[in-house]
């Protein structure tokens, strides 16, 4: 009879053991790693600038865009170009201003354009698009009442560039892809390293429909850095015009600043657009959002009301909201609030580890 005492009853039991034991060792290391990394959860209604925010870091502590990856952002700018127009040409019909007789024929190519793959504005939709923009009257009127209907916060930016947008050899610039607007959708990453620290920072759709794939992001977040649009006190959603953005954003604070998920989670608070609310609030009240408001046309009254509205939302005793006035498109501003975000994710991280 045969006696293996001490061998291997089976081979290929033992090879797979050998393979799991790998494997556990692998996602040991793993979770190690992941509990070093600093994970950074950008959250926000839709339009709100997280996206903008996130294509920050990569100028500001990745390598920038490449030539090539600019060059990725050609159709999208054009087509944001063209679309901003038609949406102003819509809303002139829909809010009954009318567009000067000399230009319908234009208006109405322009309404009419459609977008396939591989877009690229032509010279003479530009050239039409140009002259709405700086001849028309109505178009004019129609953008002075931009807050009553969708209209992308760049394009005047973009209108104001058409020439050098619209040139054969045209290579948009870092401030151009910035400005360009693509919706959202899934959850996107990116890794970068300050200061000996491994950050991993997550963007996600901000729209209704995308959140539900929040929550494949929820766990172990270090901050949760969560922005609003200050300028979107008198605008709707894109995708429920009975509501106002800046209750949607006050709604959805409460709903994430006070989640199981994140009851020992730095909450950074991105007060962004704070360029275009120094314009609006010269001219629109926040009472129109806000009927107990009574700072009248301040930019700094408002700035101050509107970010108690968001920390009084915090119903905990031992987590701090961190507010922060920022302008997405600004890369030396956002350079330096997250210079002071950073120092406070750090010092929370450690206080939580218990070193400090």
């Amino acid at each position: 009879m045969d006696c293996c005492f001490g061998g291997d009853a089976n081979p290929e039991e033992s090879e797979a053991k050998r393979q799991t034991a790998r494997l556990d060792q692998s996602l040991k290391k793993q979770k190690e790693k992941d509990d070093e990394d600093i994970k950074l959860l950008l959250l926000g209604a839709g339009e709100s600038g997280k996206s903008t925010i996130f294509k920050q870091m990569k100028i500001i502590h990745q390598t920038g865009y490449t030539e090539e990856e600019r060059l990725g952002y050609k159709e999208v700018i054009h087509i944001n170009i063209v679309q901003s127009m038609k949406w102003l040409i819509n809303a002139c019909r829909k809010l009954e201003i009318p567009i000067n007789d000399s230009h319908q024929e234009i208006a109405d190519r322009i309404a009419g354009a459609v977008f396939g793959n591989g877009y690229v504005l032509d010279p003479d939709v530009a050239a039409d698009v140009k002259k709405l923009w700086t001849e028309d009257s109505g178009i004019a009127s129609a953008f002075s009442r931009r807050s009553e209907f969708q209209l992308n916060d760049s394009s005047e930016y973009f209108f104001q560039a058409i020439d050098r947008m619209a040139s054969p050899d045209y290579i948009p610039t870092e401030q151009d892809v910035l400005r360009a607007r693509v919706r959202t959708t899934g959850i996107i990453e990116a890794e970068f390293d300050v200061n000996n620290y491994h950050f991993r920072m997550f963007d996600v759709g901000g729209q209704r429909n995308e959140r539900r794939k929040w929550i494949h992001c929820f766990e172990n977040v270090t901050a949760v850095m969560f922005c609003v649009g200050l300028s979107e006190y008198d605008q709707v959603l894109y995708e429920d015009e009975n509501q106002n953005r800046m209750k949607e954003s006050l709604l959805l604070f409460d709903e994430i600043c006070n989640s199981r998920w994140f009851e020992k989670t730095s909450m950074i608070l991105f007060l962004n657009k704070k360029d275009l609310f120094e314009e609006k609030i010269s001219r629109v009240d926040l009472k129109v959002c806000f009927p107990d408001y009574t700072g009248g046309l301040d930019y700094k009254k408002g700035l101050m009301f509107i970010k108690n509205e968001f920390v009084k939302l915090n119903k905990s005793d031992t987590k701090q909201v961190y507010p922060h006035e920022t302008c997405a498109t600004d890369t030396s501003n956002v350079r330096f609030v997250f210079n002071a975000v950073k120092d406070i994710i750090l010092q929370e991280n450690l206080r939580g580890s218990g070193i400090l």
